[in-house]
């Protein structure tokens, strides 16, 4: 979230109540405003197939077409993500703004086809009509697009810009889905186009706003791909997370819970209800982590980081590191705090909320929501002092601390799924939590005794010597990329010839 620090320090700063809740208004309307909407769209279309009188098994089939795309589309970006957030941080720090843009084409360049490889495959044995196939890998791509755009959104100062470009193309694709009922032309096919045009307004809107920003560019689409030989670590914790954050999910698909809708698409209902609403526990302290990282600790690790740069003498350097450790030791507590009482108040009254609402919930799925708020509580706060490990340049410390996550968290769904009582369903995933959150904590207290060691010495010593896989794939790629400029170029030139 690079760069909102400024202006929620504005609004932090400021006296009363009401000043102090519009900033955290607008550090949650950007921090987990696209997550939030994104969800209300889903639930919303879902209601609509409803209204529109779909039968059970159409509103089944098209949850599963969203629910398979959209995670798809997570794992194919889960790869490129952290990466691409360091490669444009570092061209904004070195200031080459201009080599920002040719990379968000060169990563829609390998993760489209990719996906277009790895999810078509599935799609063309999934026995569902091919109409069916042909939405779900358009919806997987669109998504793919808006993921992708995510890392590139941060680096804007426009906030209202993108907060409105959200919620408009979210309601767009609402109203229309609702007009459609109304006019009993709700179908999986109309929903389904409906949810794709509101994350292709989005991602139109938002390529608007990066091309008013960042420059057309010059360079190579594809010298990205170096970093991941320079920082393969980032690959690996961005994969680690989703796998341990979606995996268990996955698993349920094909468990004792699962139901079979059309052919390969699988839904586990009992699991996935239970697991959305849980999700909602951590949503305070994604709030609170961006607005602590942003407006109490960054400021203290931006002083700290310069004394070295600028060349601050040892007695600066060391006060400025205990402060910022205090700082950080302060606003992760108060965080861990707050996701505590968040937990509590979501297993006290959550059962009591699912009774209320038409969510058909029994007995088992209350069960399985109380053991994933317990384990969401834990992985929001490892999650949050992973994060900080990536500040402190800890990318094997993020590595180890993640793929614990991710093999504990599935193993333990898998032996459930396999041995398990379905009653304890969701153990798994709090398993993985305990794990990633002990290792993530020793080794914060591991990292911040050996600061100076992190930030300056160990880069150096960890440099690559020689290009890697990846810097002579971008080489191939690059030579191609030019050789299609130049065939281009040349028929441009015999076109005009010829006009004239």
């Amino acid at each position: 979230m690079a760069g909102i620090g400024f202006s929620l320090n504005r609004l932090f700063q400021k006296k009363g109540m009401l000043n102090l809740c519009r900033a955290y208004a607008y550090a949650g309307a950007v921090a987990i405003g696209p997550m939030v909407m994104g969800v209300l769209l889903l639930l919303g279309i879902s209601f609509v197939s409803q209204v529109a009188g779909m039968p059970q098994n159409e509103r089944e089939i098209m949850n599963c077409m969203l629910t398979y795309s959209l995670l798809v589309s997570l794992f194919v970006t889960s790869f490129f993500n952290m990466i691409l957030t360091r490669y444009i941080s570092d061209m904004l720090y070195e200031g080459k703004q201009e080599r920002v843009m040719p990379s968000f084409y060169g990563a829609l360049a390998v993760m489209l086809p990719l996906c277009v490889l790895g999810y078509g495959t599935v799609l063309l044995f999934s026995g569902v009509p091919w109409v069916y196939r042909i939405v779900s890998m358009w919806f997987a791509l669109t998504m793919i697009v808006v993921w992708t755009q995510m890392n590139y959104l941060s680096a804007l100062k426009d906030y209202k810009a993108i907060a409105l470009g959200f919620a408009a193309s979210m309601m767009t694709g609402f109203l229309l889905a609702l007009l459609l009922a109304m006019c009993r032309r709700g179908t999986v096919l109309s929903l389904m186009f409906c949810v794709i045009l509101a994350y292709g307004i989005m991602s139109v809107w938002y390529y608007v706003l990066m091309l008013g920003y960042f420059p057309h560019g010059e360079g190579s689409p594809f010298t990205f791909l170096q970093w991941f030989d320079r920082c393969r670590a980032l690959a690996l914790t961005g994969v680690f997370v989703n796998l341990g954050l979606y995996g268990h999910l996955v698993i349920m698909y094909f468990g004792p819970l699962h139901r079979k809708i059309m052919g390969l698409f699988y839904a586990a209902p009992s699991y996935d209800i239970p697991s959305l609403t849980a999700f909602f526990s951590i949503l305070i302290t994604t709030i609170s982590f961006v607005t602590s990282v942003e407006v109490r600790f960054y400021p203290e690790y931006r002083q700290y980081y310069s004394l070295f740069n600028d060349g601050g003498a040892i007695g600066d350097i060391d006060a400025a590191e205990d402060r910022m450790v205090e700082v950080l030791s302060r606003e992760l507590t108060y965080c861990g705090y707050r996701q505590i009482v968040s937990t509590i108040l979501f297993v006290v009254f959550g059962g009591f909320i699912m009774d209320i609402l038409p969510l058909g919930m029994m007995d088992l799925g209350k069960g399985i929501f109380r053991t994933l708020c317990v384990g969401y509580g834990l992985y929001a706060i490892a999650n949050a002092m992973m994060l900080v490990l990536l500040y402190f340049e800890d990318y094997r410390g993020s590595v180890l601390a993640t793929g614990a996550f991710a093999l504990v968290a599935n193993a333990v769904t898998v032996w459930q799924a396999v041995f398990g009582d379905t009653a304890y369903y969701g153990l798994g995933f709090m398993a993985g939590a305990i794990v990633y959150f002990l290792i993530v904590l020793a080794r914060m207290e591991w990292s911040t005794r050996r600061l100076p060691y992190l930030l300056l010495g160990r880069q150096a010593a960890y440099a690559p010597a020689a290009a890697g896989v990846f810097t002579r794939i971008e080489g191939v790629f690059t030579r191609i990329d030019r050789r299609a400029a130049g065939t281009i170029g040349m028929r441009r030139n015999r076109g005009q010839k010829g006009g004239n």
